[in-house]
């Protein structure tokens, strides 16, 4: 790389950013780098996700990167250079593995939608990056891999999201044999929501979120909450919960609102309360 095509990556943020009538774009753009999941991407991305999470005009938002590769997990660089520390690097790599997990549970944990749009490849934690996400979008020459077992390096933080989105031996065959996918497998296993030629990627991407930001922000934070939760729990308990979640909706004023509205036949006006 020339000293000015450096200078530039220094210059250059992280990410880019677009907010447009509720929708919040965030947009990886170190396609130079294939979007790594380094110390300083993880940190751009939470804070970012955080500045979203507290903006009462973002209501969803869309997870993208520039280039060819998605993301590709872990900075493989940023890891081996930290083996030369007195430890070995044990407490770089502890710190690294905990970052990435906050910041996976961060997107679960958001009170607000966030959509992975997937235009290329998706590996390692790139993958957990999407499994992470409430819904993916792919372009169908998008691929998806967790290849750690290829380097003697078993990718078991991407294992937690995979496992909640794909059935056990569909995972176990993306962990043990460590090759890529395609987008229509990756479909096929409920990894991704929908498969769309790139030239419609964008219209169809922005049908899926105006579509959600039109809902009552309150009740899409109460339902994305719920739910997580309930897939953790035993069905009787499930249920428990989720009804005590449904009383709780119901004494909403948007729930009033949007119940009205239907009766009415008008379209609602949401609060958010």
């Amino acid at each position: 790389m020339s000293d000015t095509a450096a200078n530039d990556d220094v210059q250059k943020p992280m990410l880019s950013t677009l907010l447009h009538e509720g929708v919040y774009r965030i947009v990886m753009q170190r396609p130079d780098r294939m979007n790594a999941l380094s110390t300083d991407m993880m940190t751009a991305l939470s804070a970012e996700l955080a500045k979203a999470a507290d903006d009462a005009q973002v209501r969803v938002i869309l997870l993208g990167a520039e280039g060819k590769v998605f993301c590709a997990g872990h900075d493989l660089k940023e890891l081996t250079t930290a083996r030369a520390e007195t430890d070995g690097g044990k407490a770089t790599y502890e710190r690294i593995m905990r970052q990435c997990s906050d910041l996976m549970q961060q997107i679960v944990r958001l009170p607000k939608p966030v959509i992975a749009v997937v235009t290329g490849v998706a590996t390692a934690a790139g993958c957990q990056l999407v499994a992470s996400c409430d819904l993916a979008i792919a372009t169908d020459t998008a691929t998806f891999c967790t290849p750690g077992v290829n380097i003697g390096l078993f990718c078991s933080t991407p294992m937690v999201a995979l496992s909640r989105n794909v059935a056990p031996k569909q995972a176990m065959e993306m962990l043990l044999t460590g090759e890529s996918i395609d987008a229509s497998t990756a479909k096929e296993f409920g990894l991704i929501n929908r498969i769309v030629p790139a030239d419609y990627l964008e219209q169809v991407v922005q049908k899926y979120a105006a579509a959600i930001a039109s809902k009552s922000a309150k009740t899409v934070r109460i339902g994305k909450e719920a739910f997580y939760r309930q897939l953790e729990m035993p069905l009787s308990e499930a249920y428990d919960f989720a009804a005590q979640t449904m009383v709780d909706n119901m004494m909403a004023r948007d729930a009033e609102e949007g119940i009205s509205a239907f009766l009415q036949k008008r379209k609602p006006e949401w609060t958010d309360s």
